[in-house]
Protein backbone atom coordinates (compact mmCIF):
# COMPACT_ATOMS: atom_id res chain seq x y z
CA UNK A 1 0.00 0.00 0.00
CA UNK A 2 2.61 2.43 1.04
CA UNK A 3 4.47 1.68 -2.56
CA UNK A 4 1.26 2.70 -4.42
CA UNK A 5 0.74 5.53 -2.67
CA UNK A 6 4.55 6.88 -2.72
CA UNK A 7 3.62 5.85 -6.41
CA UNK A 8 0.71 7.94 -7.14
CA UNK A 9 2.65 11.08 -5.26
CA UNK A 10 5.81 11.02 -7.37
CA UNK A 11 3.30 10.85 -10.08
CA UNK A 12 1.56 14.18 -8.88
CA UNK A 13 4.33 15.59 -8.04
CA UNK A 14 5.65 15.09 -11.90
CA UNK A 15 2.82 16.35 -13.25
CA UNK A 16 2.70 19.28 -11.51
CA UNK A 17 5.97 20.28 -12.51
CA UNK A 18 5.05 19.58 -16.15
CA UNK A 19 1.90 22.19 -15.62
CA UNK A 20 3.67 25.00 -14.02
CA UNK A 21 7.15 24.81 -15.75
CA UNK A 22 7.43 27.63 -17.90
CA UNK A 23 8.17 26.79 -21.48
CA UNK A 24 11.16 27.31 -23.47
CA UNK A 25 10.13 28.33 -27.11
CA UNK A 26 13.91 28.46 -28.40
CA UNK A 27 13.58 25.42 -30.55
CA UNK A 28 10.09 26.63 -31.92
CA UNK A 29 10.27 27.79 -35.19
CA UNK A 30 8.36 31.41 -35.61
CA UNK A 31 7.02 33.46 -38.38
CA UNK A 32 6.87 36.72 -36.80
CA UNK A 33 8.65 38.00 -33.93
CA UNK A 34 12.10 38.01 -31.90
CA UNK A 35 14.83 35.16 -31.67
CA UNK A 36 18.05 35.71 -30.32
CA UNK A 37 20.67 34.50 -27.73
CA UNK A 38 21.67 35.65 -24.29
CA UNK A 39 25.01 35.31 -23.22
CA UNK A 40 27.18 36.19 -19.94
CA UNK A 41 30.63 37.89 -20.26
CA UNK A 42 32.23 37.94 -16.83
CA UNK A 43 35.96 38.96 -15.61
CA UNK A 44 39.03 40.70 -17.11
CA UNK A 45 37.93 41.58 -20.74
CA UNK A 46 40.89 44.00 -21.41
CA UNK A 47 42.92 42.63 -24.29
CA UNK A 48 46.27 41.10 -22.90
CA UNK A 49 49.05 39.91 -25.04
CA UNK A 50 49.33 36.20 -25.02
CA UNK A 51 46.57 35.97 -23.55
CA UNK A 52 43.41 33.93 -25.37
CA UNK A 53 40.15 36.84 -24.51
CA UNK A 54 37.36 35.17 -22.44
CA UNK A 55 34.39 33.81 -23.99
CA UNK A 56 30.92 34.81 -23.37
CA UNK A 57 28.89 32.05 -21.39
CA UNK A 58 25.24 30.95 -22.74
CA UNK A 59 23.04 31.97 -20.16
CA UNK A 60 19.40 30.28 -19.28
CA UNK A 61 17.39 33.17 -17.80
CA UNK A 62 13.88 34.48 -18.50
CA UNK A 63 13.60 37.03 -21.10
CA UNK A 64 10.66 39.41 -20.95
CA UNK A 65 9.29 41.51 -23.55
CA UNK A 66 7.77 45.01 -22.69
CA UNK A 67 6.31 47.78 -24.87
CA UNK A 68 9.08 49.96 -26.02
CA UNK A 69 10.31 51.63 -22.75
CA UNK A 70 12.39 54.20 -22.08
CA UNK A 71 14.61 55.64 -19.26
CA UNK A 72 11.97 57.45 -17.70
CA UNK A 73 9.77 54.31 -17.62
CA UNK A 74 11.70 52.10 -14.85
CA UNK A 75 13.23 52.27 -11.42
CA UNK A 76 17.17 51.98 -12.14
CA UNK A 77 19.84 50.45 -9.04
CA UNK A 78 22.16 53.42 -8.95
CA UNK A 79 23.74 54.21 -12.98
CA UNK A 80 23.53 50.70 -13.54
CA UNK A 81 22.07 48.40 -16.14
CA UNK A 82 19.41 46.95 -13.46
CA UNK A 83 16.29 47.59 -12.90
CA UNK A 84 13.56 47.02 -9.83
CA UNK A 85 10.27 47.88 -11.62
CA UNK A 86 9.36 48.38 -15.01
CA UNK A 87 6.33 50.55 -15.15
CA UNK A 88 5.13 49.92 -19.53
CA UNK A 89 3.09 47.01 -19.88
CA UNK A 90 4.40 43.23 -20.05
CA UNK A 91 3.70 41.59 -23.17
CA UNK A 92 5.20 38.26 -22.68
CA UNK A 93 7.96 36.33 -21.16
CA UNK A 94 10.09 33.01 -22.14
CA UNK A 95 12.68 30.90 -21.43
CA UNK A 96 16.30 30.85 -23.08
CA UNK A 97 17.70 27.23 -22.95
CA UNK A 98 20.86 26.15 -22.37
CA UNK A 99 22.28 27.17 -25.45
CA UNK A 100 21.11 30.87 -24.36
CA UNK A 101 18.71 30.61 -27.20
CA UNK A 102 15.00 31.87 -27.24
CA UNK A 103 11.99 32.48 -29.31
CA UNK A 104 9.04 34.32 -29.32
CA UNK A 105 6.03 35.18 -31.11
CA UNK A 106 4.90 38.28 -31.40
CA UNK A 107 2.38 40.97 -32.90
CA UNK A 108 4.50 43.46 -35.23
CA UNK A 109 5.80 46.83 -33.25
CA UNK A 110 8.55 47.77 -30.69
CA UNK A 111 9.85 45.95 -27.85
CA UNK A 112 12.17 45.84 -25.21
CA UNK A 113 13.75 43.11 -23.79
CA UNK A 114 14.61 42.90 -20.21
CA UNK A 115 16.52 39.72 -18.83
CA UNK A 116 16.34 38.31 -15.13
CA UNK A 117 19.62 38.71 -13.63
CA UNK A 118 20.63 38.52 -9.96
CA UNK A 119 16.76 38.78 -9.29
CA UNK A 120 16.09 41.67 -11.53
CA UNK A 121 15.76 43.15 -14.84
CA UNK A 122 18.87 43.32 -16.51
CA UNK A 123 19.08 45.75 -19.68
CA UNK A 124 22.28 47.69 -20.94
CA UNK A 125 21.64 48.84 -24.61
CA UNK A 126 20.02 52.26 -25.46
CA UNK A 127 18.73 53.60 -28.33
CA UNK A 128 19.32 57.30 -29.37
CA UNK A 129 16.11 58.48 -27.70
CA UNK A 130 16.81 56.45 -24.58
CA UNK A 131 14.93 52.98 -25.34
CA UNK A 132 15.98 50.70 -23.70
CA UNK A 133 16.57 47.57 -25.75
CA UNK A 134 14.50 48.02 -28.09
CA UNK A 135 13.76 45.60 -31.21
CA UNK A 136 11.40 46.54 -33.34
CA UNK A 137 9.33 43.71 -34.99
CA UNK A 138 7.79 43.89 -38.55
CA UNK A 139 5.13 42.21 -40.05
CA UNK A 140 5.81 39.04 -41.77
CA UNK A 141 9.27 39.09 -40.11
CA UNK A 142 10.98 37.92 -37.24
CA UNK A 143 13.83 39.94 -35.34
CA UNK A 144 17.13 38.73 -34.18
CA UNK A 145 18.96 40.10 -31.12
CA UNK A 146 22.26 39.14 -28.65
CA UNK A 147 21.50 39.91 -25.29
CA UNK A 148 24.80 40.28 -23.14
CA UNK A 149 24.85 40.13 -19.82
CA UNK A 150 28.31 41.80 -19.01
CA UNK A 151 26.96 43.45 -15.08
CA UNK A 152 30.36 40.97 -13.81
CA UNK A 153 32.96 42.27 -16.68
CA UNK A 154 35.31 44.19 -16.13
CA UNK A 155 36.30 46.68 -19.45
Amino acid sequence: MYKNLFLLIGITMLLMGCLFEKKTTSNKKIKQGITGYVFRVAGNQMPAPNAPAPQPQPLSTTIYIYELTNIKDVKRINESAMYTAIRTRLVDSTLSDSKGAFAVSLPAGSYSLFAKVDGHFYANSYDEKNNIQSVYVQPDSVATITIQISNNAVY
